[in-house]
């Protein structure tokens, strides 16, 4: 992970002080690209504490299709991610329930994108058929970022990680994710891990292996009040990545895997290093 540190020190040492949506301000770099060889080990942050069964619940809630945070609870009673996006979705609809409903975010448009046709589409299983039986093609692609759903009254956030494709060389899967907006101390060793995982699953399934995952960020940002943290963490020194360990069932669809089939082997880590979610 140490070009992830690197990423950090070089928006400290280059960025620009903007403005943001949520009004706490950033330092900011437009552009950046990291890749990370799941060969390597996996790329989980060592420098402070991955939130790991977080991370995955939220995973398989997109991968779910849904667009409910009950269903995301019910997954993991403890994932809290995307409490203050929702409370802030009710407060911008003027509405007092707890119907979970957040709009179109990540699941609905993976599984069930919505054409001009009025077809849905579910690009995540489009994108596993064509890896299975065009693996050359350039169009295994799924995209996130619908237009005509991303304005404050239809979406709880519009996808910050916005659209992926995968690649196929000498039965090796790789995958390149673009991200819109980044958080990079809060965010990023989450979406690193997220894809990564998915890579993974992807892999079992069409019994590839894993090979690299490729981060493009357009955004790339440090909120003001979290600079302090980003430096504490530049200050510690990376431990050996651990290894990603998935329980063998059988699975043969991506619907298959459950919470607890994925483990991190020999995770060492930093203590935990907390900063305020900017909303």
């Amino acid at each position: 992970m140490k070009t992830y540190l690197e990423q950090l020190q070089f928006i400290l040492d280059n960025g620009a002080t903007r403005a943001d949506r949520t009004g706490v301000g950033t330092i900011s770099c437009f552009g950046m690209q990291a890749r990370y060889n799941l060969t390597d080990g996996f790329p989980a942050v060592t420098t402070k504490k991955l939130a790991w069964k977080v991370m995955s619940s939220e995973l398989l809630w997109f991968v779910s299709g849904s667009n409910n945070i009950n269903d995301l609870k019910s997954i993991y009673g403890n994932n809290k991610i995307w409490d203050a996006n929702y409370q802030d979705y009710l407060d911008r609809l003027g509405l007092d329930n707890n119907s979970g409903d957040m709009g179109r975010v990540y699941g609905s448009q993976w599984r069930s994108w919505q054409s001009h046709d009025g077809r849905q589409i579910d690009q995540l299983q489009e994108a596993i058929n064509s890896i299975k039986t065009n693996p050359h093609s350039r169009r295994i692609i799924v995209n996130a970022w619908n237009p005509g759903e991303t304005e404050m009254d239809q979406v709880a956030l519009p996808p910050c990680h916005c659209f992926f494709q995968f690649y196929v060389a000498n039965q090796k899967l790789s995958l390149h994710m673009y991200q819109r907006s980044a958080d990079m101390f809060l965010g990023v060793p989450f979406n690193i891990a997220s894809y990564s995982l998915l890579l993974h699953m992807i892999a079992k399934i069409t019994k590839l292996e894993p090979w690299e995952f490729v981060h493009t960020i357009g955004d790339a940002h440090i909120y003001l009040d979290a600079v302090a943290q980003v430096k504490e963490q530049i200050s510690r020194q990376p431990l050996p990545l651990p290894e990603l360990h998935i329980e063998d069932r059988g699975q043969t669809s991506i619907d298959d895997f459950v919470l607890s089939d994925f483990m991190l082997v020999d995770y060492q880590c930093h203590q935990a290093i907390k900063a305020k979610m900017a909303v």
